[in-house]
């Protein structure tokens, strides 16, 4: 059994737009490209990855699992073709490392496990943070760095970041909801079902935001700061979400389906990223994990500055 990086990076495509048109479009090939390359990985793991629907495609338990093995190829790639300078072994220090709760779950732990393995010598010092404490302490030098939801970010004055990932937000919902036979979904529609609200990292702020610039509020029937709470109340049918890809697994803890859908109003992307004290020095340790990071998830944004 064998596949090309040409498949991987094709199907990571394909799954991180949930069009194989829009991936098409990103990578620059055709439609059939992409649609030959999944094909092909399917009966290569004869499994199948997706489903197909009138608005897209959504990954399947065994294409949700496939997916994370195959971004760890695509960066393991991108690592070896742009490996830094600098002897690994060399780099010495500590970081003091903060993160957000999302950011500790859904996204550091692997990208760190293979910073460590290879920085030997460098020691993380990690501490979990709301956006309030991990602010001020970037500001009061307690913290060297943090890998964070940069979308949430409010002291940009004294605050530098970089943002690495984008992660597009889209409708939750039991695989027997009638909306999954429809098109398109609008928040209007969404306005009409029970809601259940992620409070956890400032989630529910955010949603409040896009939806103050429509004249239509959600229907919460229930807040929790538990993203495995909403993915079980879902998928149970009580009721509907709005959340991030990058939290988004298809199965509860029960064994039941939750299926996405964009939607058509304007949502705004969370994005992850790395922070730190504006103007301040940045040790050779802290130097290598940020250019370590941007290498392995491959940044989308730099907007900072030091």
């Amino acid at each position: 059994m064998s596949f090309t990086l040409r498949q991987i990076r094709y199907f990571v495509a394909a799954a991180e737009s949930g069009q194989v048109s829009q991936a098409a479009i990103s990578l620059n090939v055709s439609q059939s490209a992409i649609t030959t390359a999944i094909k092909g990985l399917e009966e290569l793991l004869e499994v199948r990855l997706f489903d197909r629907h009138s608005s897209g495609v959504t990954l399947t338990y065994d294409g949700n699992q496939f997916l994370h093995h195959a971004r760890s190829i695509a960066a393991a790639v991108d690592e070896a073709m742009r490996v830094p300078s600098r002897a690994h072994d060399k780099v010495t220090g500590q970081i003091r490392l903060a993160v957000s709760y999302t950011v500790a779950g859904y996204f550091l732990p692997a990208y760190l496990a293979r910073f460590q393995r290879n920085f030997p010598n460098v020691h993380v010092a990690m501490v979990e943070a709301d956006r309030v404490e991990l602010e001020e302490g970037l500001v009061s030098g307690a913290f060297d760095l943090a890998v964070m939801l940069t979308s949430n970010l409010v002291n940009q004055e004294d605050i530098a970041y970089d943002t690495l990932l984008r992660s597009r937000r889209r409708l939750w919902l039991a695989s027997d909801h009638p909306f999954t036979k429809r098109s398109s979904v609008s928040l209007q529609d969404v306005a009409q079902e029970p809601y259940v609200m992620l409070t956890v990292d400032e989630a529910s702020n955010t949603a409040q935001r896009y939806w103050n610039r429509t004249p239509y509020r959600p229907k919460v029937i229930f807040r929790t700061f538990s993203v495995e709470s909403v993915r079980s109340m879902v998928a149970n049918g009580m009721g509907v979400s709005i959340l991030s890809d990058m939290v988004y697994r298809p199965w509860s803890l029960e064994g039941r389906r939750i299926e996405v859908m964009g939607l058509t109003d304007a949502v705004p992307t969370m994005d992850v990223g790395l922070a730190w004290k504006r103007q301040a020095p940045r040790s050779t340790a802290v130097e290598a994990f940020c250019e370590f990071l941007h290498l392995a998830v491959g940044s989308v944004d730099q907007r900072a500055g030091a």
